[in-house]
């Protein structure tokens, strides 16, 4: 736990750095997918950054139970495969080949996030980049005074 005393808070590389160190300490750590833990670092880091910049709260632990999943970006996300014309399954590091129902057309995605709510069901959501939407007007040049 940080005190503030101790000095600067380790930065997102520090952590990374840190995460590895561990792996290679304690043979249990590196059983999970290195991926997940160094997104949820970033994902820590974009939170606190959110709250220090005055957007958003501050960030809270997690609980059992509650808003349990984990996201997967870069490559990796793009793992998919399309079984039939119902079922899909994605790669998911450490762990194989998920199937799951697809409920639409997917569209570009560039990462997913697996959830599971508190019934105890998994799922499964894509982030897409949306399209850009067209600024309204004519076109034509406008002109700012500044009142001078």
């Amino acid at each position: 736990m940080w005190r503030r005393w101790q000095g600067p808070t380790p930065g997102l590389a520090e952590q990374n750095r840190q995460l590895t160190d561990a792996r290679a300490a304690f043979a249990w750590s590196a059983d999970g997918s290195v991926t997940v833990r160094q997104q949820a670092s970033r994902d820590l880091d974009q939170a606190f950054g959110n709250f220090f910049g005055g957007t958003h709260d501050r960030p809270t632990w997690r609980k059992r139970g509650m808003h349990e999943g984990f996201r997967i970006v870069g490559a990796q996300a793009l793992r998919m495969r399309q079984d039939n014309q119902r079922w899909c399954s994605v790669l998911v590091p450490k762990v194989g080949r998920v199937r799951f129902k697809r409920s639409r057309a997917l569209a570009e995605w560039t990462s997913y996030r697996v959830t599971r709510d508190r019934a105890g069901r998994w799922h499964i959501a894509f982030a897409a980049v949306p399209d850009p939407v067209p600024a309204p007007g004519s076109g034509q040049v406008v002109g700012v005074g500044t009142g001078g």
